[in-house]
Formats: structure tokens, sequence, C-alpha cells
């Protein structure tokens, strides 16, 4: 996020460190990294540099209490996944003195420590060809996990997060939006779409019901490995952000690493989608779905645009992170494939 959490004052967030990991933060560093959480980096008074990482609990139309439950478990299963089923490419929550991965900070935030990785961040886009087999990989043995810790993961819903809102704005189109600088902007962009998003809707639900008869194939899944969140070491590729875990068909990963994701965003095809398919079906012995694959990259381009409507529907400054809804939600409306 380019703006920092509104209504949060730094001094409570050091104090949570101190009270729930014992960290004495020395020096922190704002990072304008990222989407949907907030970062710092943290150096303690022996010179330990953490990762912090502070998760919005009420966005949207968001339960704070149902989030930090699912945003818990997520990291439980995380921890889990690194530390008692010996996945070392999962970069896990560091656990609190208590014993937790998590803690509430402030009425609305939640706050996670992470280490920090020795390696080269990757940035959101496709994915490089030479990382391809390794990921698929990684992933395959992440799936072949799930026995151990399908009782730590929320399980994903086939629903779209925001749909109400979104069909609202769709209802909403004839006057004018004054919810901020870039509403009236969004409001325009969603008129000369509209049909292309009531399409993509009905995409969606019908590809819904033809992926909920794999549900007793569903294993546990990442749910964002894209390249900006992928760190290069010198033993591998390891994988961060692990908020997002939940028991969802292994196409919620895998479709990330192929066609469906690149003409998404509009880059040039990595065009290795047959060994990905081939890969992933050797190392997991299963088979990915077409359906599976184009649901997702459905549900990635719809989830988006319903959020960024929304912020910029509702009450908004001239900050960065609504520019940047802006840009993004441009992109998906009028560049994205589809």
């Amino acid at each position: 996020m380019l703006d920092r959490p509104p209504g949060l004052d730094e001094d409570e967030l050091s104090a949570a460190l101190l009270d729930g990991w014992a960290v004495r933060a020395e020096s922190s560093e704002y990072l304008p990294v990222g989407a949907g959480s907030y970062h710092w980096s943290v150096r303690d008074r022996n010179g330990v540099v953490r990762f912090v990482k502070v998760d919005d609990l009420g966005a949207g139309d968001a339960v704070p209490a149902r989030v930090f439950d699912d945003l818990h478990r997520s990291l439980r299963t995380a921890s889990a996944l690194h530390r008692e089923v010996g996945l070392d490419f999962v970069v896990a929550p560091l656990p609190a003195t208590d014993g937790t991965v998590l803690r509430r900070l402030a009425s609305k935030y939640a706050v996670s420590v992470f280490p920090l990785v020795d390696g080269v961040p990757g940035d959101f886009g496709p994915h490089r060809p030479e990382d391809l087999a390794e990921l698929v990989s990684r992933l395959a043995d992440l799936h072949r996990a799930t026995p151990a810790v399908a009782h730590l993961a929320p399980r994903a819903e086939l629903r779209l997060p925001g749909r109400a809102g979104l069909h609202e704005a769709l209802r909403d189109l004839d006057r004018g939006w004054d919810g901020g600088p870039y509403a009236e902007p969004a409001r325009e962009l969603l008129v000369r779409h509209q049909e292309r998003v009531q399409r993509w809707l009905a995409d969606f639900d019908a590809l819904v019901d033809v992926v909920r008869e794999s549900a007793p194939g569903w294993v546990v899944t990442h749910g964002e490995p894209h390249p900006g969140n992928v760190i290069r070491t010198s033993r591998g590729l390891r994988l961060i952000d692990w908020t997002t875990v939940r028991s969802a068909p292994p196409e919620r990963d895998l479709w990330m690493l192929t066609s469906a994701f690149t003409s998404m965003i509009g880059a040039d095809p990595v065009g290795a989608d047959e060994a990905v398919l081939a890969g992933y079906a050797e190392a997991a012995g299963r088979d990915l779905t077409p359906a599976g694959i184009a649901l997702y990259r459905r549900w990635w381009a719809l989830a988006d645009v319903a959020a960024f409507i929304g912020d910029l529907r509702g009450p908004h400054g001239d900050g960065g992170d609504a520019a940047a809804a802006l840009t993004y939600l441009t992109g998906y409306l009028e560049t994205a494939a589809g």
C-alpha cells in the first residue's frame, strides 16, 4: 500500500511488537509495497531486521472478527507447513512469545511478523520461464502436504467477494458519483465497460457450477503465487505472503503459471502451458482442468474490479492508493483480454 494505514499510530505498532514478540524497535521504515496490507522493516537493538505486516480487518463490508479468524488460520497453516511439515520454501510468520502468529492491533488492524529473507524479490507480472519448473515442484509439494494441515486452513468459497457492491454500482450508473476525486472517472469507466463486466459475471457463474464438482479433490493452496510473492535465494525460490491460504481446487495456484495469467495482465505469454500442466500432473499425480484455470482467471479480475469500484465509489481522498486503484481498474477494463 502506498498510503499509511489511517488511524494507526506507529507508537501502537512498536508497543505491539514489544508486547507480543519482545522486539524493541530501534528504527522502522514504512515500505510502500504490495497491495491490501501495510508493511514495515523494523530493526531491533541487536541489529536484527524483521518484516512487519499489518492487515486491515474492516475493509469494505468485511466483518473484522471473521477476517481475523481466517487470517489467523491461514498464518497458522503456513507456520505448520514450514515448522512441522518441513517445507523450507514457505516463509512463515514468526511466533509471538505466547506462540500465536497474529495479534490484534488497535480496533481494526492485526499484526504479524516475518523474518527478512536474503534474496531478490520478484515483481508482479509474468513468471520468468526459468523459474516455472521449480515453482511447479514447490506447488505440488504444497498440495501434497494437504493431509497434514487441512484441519487448519480455511476453506475457499466459490463466490465473488464484493459482488453485492459491484451489482449496486452497475445499477447506479445513471447519476454522478461523488465519493472523491476519482469517483466520476471510475463511473465513466464502468459505463463504457458494463457489458464486459456483466459477461464476466455470467462466465464466472457458469464456471463455478463446473468446478464445484471437484470439491473432494481440493488441496491447501497459497492463493497468490505470482512473481511479486516469490523471492529468489541462494537456496532456491521462496514463497512469501501466506495470508491468502485456503483449501481450494489446485488451479487456484497453478493458473498464475499459465497464459491465463499473462493474458489477463496484458503481457506476452511465456509459452510454457503444456510444460506447466504436464509437470504438475507428474509431480502431484493429478491433472488440472481447463474450467478451474478459467475460473480463477475470472475470479481474480472480477474481485479486483469489485474492490476498486467499491473503494472509488465510496469516500476517498487524493492519496496514492486511490490513484493506483483507478489505474489498475482502467487496466482491467480497457486492456485486459477477454
